[in-house]
């Protein structure tokens, strides 16, 4: 069997898991096994029924009272436990902060390697994969050796595909765990303020960089984003000078978006800020300077100053 680990957030699904779901069937498939779905805590096992829109199967809930939210060490020890109680050929999770920490812990405890941000794999004794590497400005080709064959599916990489089957087998794990496995947990959350529309599931993203000019600037963003019901982020320079917090950052240390259209103004394009919102399905610079990497990588771009260009937006948007 593949087991596949389905991140969530207190029962609440992260869409990357879905992604990573369209990989786990064809590394099951080159195996001639099934995908057998992990979900870690009890909030996550009313998810297990809706999995079987995408070819899975079988599904183990891994209950136990600590486990209702994140802890890392406690949660990487259950999946060794779950591992250790089957014979799986390989274990995969989303290749997102929760999804990679996770791993690199269980292949610790394990003492297997790891493969990070993986987009193709070839099943054999050992398995040649194709990842993603250097904030996904080129892709390697390695060779993943192991009892267990540990990795993680690079996020915004690979289409949700369904293969829907006709019903999931649940069944309940409960590992022993040590209170010491909880020294490291999730004990309290900053949550957004109202009704606040979360940037990696916006559909629509404004975003500004330098050219914007001051934190006074982003007033006029938040009125186009709140006008076309997205939400508001910035480049990784705007958040180091304090215009905007460093939960509104794209990019590679920060969040990655896949909106239907990302609005990016005043921003160069840097590499750290394209791996962010690379997923976007369109983008839409705009830009004074037409040879920033930002305006050739766009879908449309308009020449001109933002501070000008966004307020006329704005102004039709009003009509």
């Amino acid at each position: 069997m593949i087991l596949a680990i389905i991140e969530h957030d207190r029962g609440q699904l992260n869409y990357q898991s879905l992604e990573m779901l369209t990989l786990a069937r064809e590394v099951a498939a080159m195996e001639g096994v099934g995908v057998t779905a992990v979900l870690i805590g009890d909030p996550a096992a009313p998810l297990a029924e809706g999995l079987a829109t995408y070819g899975v199967s079988q599904a183990i809930v891994v209950s136990h009272a600590g486990l209702a939210d994140y802890a890392p060490e406690a949660w990487a020890e259950a999946m060794v436990q779950v591992a250790n109680s089957g014979a799986p050929k390989a274990i995969m999770a989303t290749g997102t902060d929760r999804g990679n920490e996770l791993m690199a812990h269980m292949a610790a405890r394990l003492g297997l390697a790891m493969a990070a941000n993986v987009t193709q794999v070839t099943v054999g004794d050992s398995y040649d994969i194709m990842r993603v590497r250097w904030g996904g400005s080129l892709f390697e080709e390695a060779r993943l050796h192991g009892d267990i064959k540990l990795l993680t599916v690079a996020p915004l990489t690979l289409p949700v595909s369904e293969a829907p089957v006709g019903s999931v087998a649940v069944e309940t794990f409960t590992p022993e765990l040590d209170d010491k496995l909880f020294r490291v947990r999730v004990t309290a959350r900053e949550e957004p303020e109202g009704d606040k529309i979360s940037l990696a599931e916006a559909r629509l993203v404004v975003g500004g960089g330098r050219g914007v000019g001051s934190a006074e600037g982003f007033e006029m963003l938040d009125e186009l984003a709140d006008l076309l019901g997205g939400a508001v982020g910035g480049s990784r320079v705007v958040t180091n000078l304090g215009w905007r917090p460093h939960a509104d950052q794209v990019g590679q240390t920060g969040t990655r978006i896949a909106p239907d259209l990302y609005i990016a103004c005043g921003i160069s394009g840097a590499i750290q800020h394209w791996v962010g919102c690379k997923g976007s399905k369109k983008i839409l610079a705009i830009n004074t300077d037409p040879e920033a990497p930002m305006m050739t990588k766009a879908d449309y771009a308009v020449i001109g100053d933002l501070h000008e260009v966004v307020p006329a937006l704005i102004a039709e948007l009003k009509k």
